[in-house]
């Protein structure tokens, strides 16, 4: 993106732009654990998700957040992701420090909650791929399957807000930040579950 295309681009495009690498690394290192190999293989990667969701789940619960995107307390997804994990009689990781304490600020929770609400739209790909181990929307992948809405709609309501929230240049910045943290977060959850 040159110059004057990113002050022409609305801020989920320039997240998009900014943490593609990061993103990118992290899709590869998921496919490679081979997570439709079978269904243990996938039970790891519930518990990545399981991480992740555990780490951002107070957002969700935050006012302040709430009232500058739709529908956030629906779109909190630990609850499924917990369920996937019991379906496939898995023991929930343990308690760990959370990563995300609650005076995080709100630049900082918009872009964990970009990288939460994007993985929703790529979860329509794996969703399709779990069918290959039995799994759906009823038993172990839950988490996965698309808003009765569509996936897309569901993201293009949440971008709609994210990209309407105002924000100065350093708070740009921190939500830039953020969203390449929760990406490597992630990838360090996927590094302890496929190392």
């Amino acid at each position: 993106m040159n110059a004057t295309e990113t002050l022409e681009a609305t801020r989920s495009q320039r997240l998009k732009a900014a943490t593609r690498a990061s993103h990118g690394a992290l899709d590869k290192r998921i496919m490679a654990g081979e997570i439709f190999a079978d269904r243990d293989r996938f039970a790891r990667f519930l518990r990545v998700q399981y991480r992740f969701h555990r780490d951002i789940d107070a957002l969700y619960a935050n006012a302040a957040l709430d009232a500058l995107l739709p529908d956030l307390a629906e779109r909190r997804r630990l609850p499924q992701v917990t369920r996937d994990l019991h379906d496939l009689e898995q023991v929930l990781p343990g308690p760990v420090p959370m990563r995300l304490g609650p005076d995080l600020p709100l630049p900082a929770a918009l872009g964990w909650l970009y990288v939460a609400e994007g993985s929703n739209l790529g979860g329509t790909i794996l969703y399709k791929m779990a069918g290959q181990l039995g799994l759906d929307a009823d038993f172990g992948a839950r988490h996965l399957a698309a808003h009765p809405d569509g996936a897309a709609g569901h993201w293009r309501a949440f971008t709609a807000a994210l990209d309407t929230v105002l924000l100065t240049a350093e708070q740009e910045q921190q939500v830039i930040d953020a969203a390449d943290a929760a990406f490597r977060s992630v990838h360090d959850h996927v590094e302890l579950e496929f190392a």
